[in-house]
């Protein structure tokens, strides 16, 4: 069986139950478990350890026991928002350039340590909302520069990117964002269907 985990932040989090493995949130992990271990039963054991809040530095740090303890066949990560709301917020963010610095070093760890393992970095997203209200243009140009930076890595060390950005902005067109994210940055139940299914994609290519 190959082992497949999830990680970022709430976004992939989405009320998981701890490290309870069968219940993975309500977000694209248990979407992406279900259509798996549906087609495909007994091949997959899914993980998920995003955490509420997490920017690159939070999931750096908790490397080992989140990620190198558990030996992934495939790890999916979504992180970058965060590093851009809590400058917002708290004056607490991770500018773009520590943010590939510090996602070079978790990606060069984790080779290091698990060397035959797949890495698929999904792009950090955002539509205008109330998370991002009154700053919508400051917010969205931050969000993109980490969504270029994780781009980056992805070409540094030969991962797998899965766009997002483009995707929420077309379907976002014919109508509302909270349709989709239903704050700007947290997707409804569509947003994270949308996610599955770009993740489905570049999964079948690994």
């Amino acid at each position: 069986m190959k082992t497949i985990l999830f990680q970022g932040d709430s976004i992939t989090d989405a009320g998981r139950w701890g490290t309870d493995d069968v219940h993975l949130g309500l977000g694209y992990a248990t979407l992406v478990k279900a259509e798996l271990t549906f087609n495909y039963p007994g091949q997959y054991i899914v993980q998920n350890r995003g955490i509420n809040g997490n920017r690159i530095v939070d999931l750096y740090a908790r490397m080992k026991t989140d990620i190198l303890n558990l030996k992934p066949d495939v790890m999916s990560i979504l992180i970058g928002v965060n590093d851009v709301w809590h400058e917002f917020m708290e004056k607490n963010g991770v500018d773009a350039d520590k943010y590939f610095k510090i996602y070079s070093l978790l990606i060069e760890e984790i080779k290091e340590a698990l060397p035959d393992i797949k890495i698929m970095i999904l792009e950090p997203f955002t539509l205008p909302g109330s998370a991002n209200e009154g700053c919508w243009e400051e917010f969205r140009d931050e969000v993109a520069k980490r969504a270029e930076k994780a781009k980056e890595i992805a070409e540094k060390y030969n991962l797998t990117f899965v766009p997002l950005q483009e995707k929420f902005n077309e379907v976002a067109e014919a109508t509302t964002n909270d349709c989709w994210l239903y704050d700007g940055v947290h997707p409804q139940a569509a947003g994270h269907e949308l996610i599955k299914r770009e993740w489905i994609k570049a999964f079948s290519n690994l």
